[in-house]
């Protein structure tokens, strides 16, 4: 499968910059495996035969949820797309049900960009495109969103 944008650029139309969803969207399986292993070691150190059991179960429960998020956390960044070219942004999102949003350079009023603090230190962020007449739904947790919002801005 290649990606969206290689599909869909027109003749003589130029990629200039393309992201996609932070790596912060890992942390919650990486906090669910920590805590696996935090269990983990609290079932070998005990000697309480049910606490053991407890906290092995919890273990597995904990490493299972953050499995899970890992893989739905992947599964994101690999659906989704952010990219800039000469003429137009495009966002793509989905597998089967896709979602694409694009709007043409000409029609771009603004671009905000929103980070908290860890968002400024981890280099993420949301985006807001505002165009004329209409305006996109926030873009979340998207990597590098000034590098993002300067290729759209720099014309």
């Amino acid at each position: 499968m290649g990606r969206y944008i290689e599909e869909i650029l027109q003749p003589g139309e130029k990629l200039l910059y393309s992201t996609t969803v932070h790596w912060i969207v890992y942390l919650p399986g990486i906090l669910g495996w920590v805590a696996a292993l935090a269990a983990l070691a609290i079932g070998y150190s005990t000697e309480n035969g049910t606490l053991k059991v407890l906290a092995m179960a919890l273990a597995i429960v904990l490493a299972l949820y953050g499995a899970a998020m890992v893989l739905r956390g992947w599964f994101r960044r690999w659906t989704t797309e952010f990219d800039v070219t000469d003429r137009r942004i495009v966002h793509k999102a989905g597998f089967v049900r896709r979602r694409t949003m694009e709007m043409n350079m000409d029609k771009v009023e603004s671009v905000d960009v929103i980070q908290s603090i860890l968002g400024r230190m981890l280099n993420y962020g949301e985006v807001v495109v505002r165009g004329v007449g209409e305006s996109w739904e926030p873009i979340l947790t998207i990597g590098s969103p000034l590098e993002f919002r300067n290729h759209i801005t720099a014309r």
